[in-house]
């Protein structure tokens, strides 16, 4: 075997190294092509349902009006099923009694007298889907009370523009 043969030996593993780096790189850039369509196919999905939930929950509030104020063990079986059915598919109900509020999670539609920042009662249940708020609960919210006294300073300070 002649040196011409070597070097054409060499030039062609060489090739071949350099087509054997392309096709590997290709295989690695379509299993993350098929990866990345997969996640995307999948939060596609999780957004359908999630839309179709944020539809379905004003019925839910109703029917729960309906079960609070009926007191009927057929409604109230249909109303756990439908709840049960979407709480498998993912729906988590926000849970707010006595927690600190929290805006990311809960929207004050009013304020009463009680500890401050803290959460009184659920005037409307929110919900998250995928670990996402869905529907943000509506909430009262505990203030302290003002003493009229304090309330009137408050007032004049605000008139006066000595507040800063």
């Amino acid at each position: 075997m002649g040196k011409k043969d070597q070097e054409k030996i060499k030039e062609l593993e060489e090739k071949i190294k350099e087509l054997e780096g392309f096709w590997k790189r290709a295989l690695a850039d379509y299993q993350n092509l098929e990866k990345r369509v997969e996640g995307e196919r999948e939060d596609f999905v999780k957004f359908a349902n999630s839309q179709l939930i944020l539809k379905i929950l004003p019925a839910i509030d109703s029917l729960e009006k309906a079960e609070d104020y009926l007191n009927d063990e057929g409604l109230a079986l249909a109303v756990r099923q439908l709840k049960d059915a979407l709480f498998s598919a993912g729906l988590e109900r926000i849970e707010v009694k006595g927690r600190d509020f929290n805006p990311e999670e809960m929207e004050c539609v009013e304020v009463g007298e009680g500890e401050e920042g803290k959460v009184l009662e659920e005037v409307r249940a929110g919900y998250k889907f995928g670990g996402r708020v869905l529907r943000v609960a509506q909430v009262k919210v505990g203030k302290r009370k003002i003493d009229k006294k304090s309330e009137e300073k408050a007032k004049k300070e605000l008139q006066k523009g000595d507040y800063l």
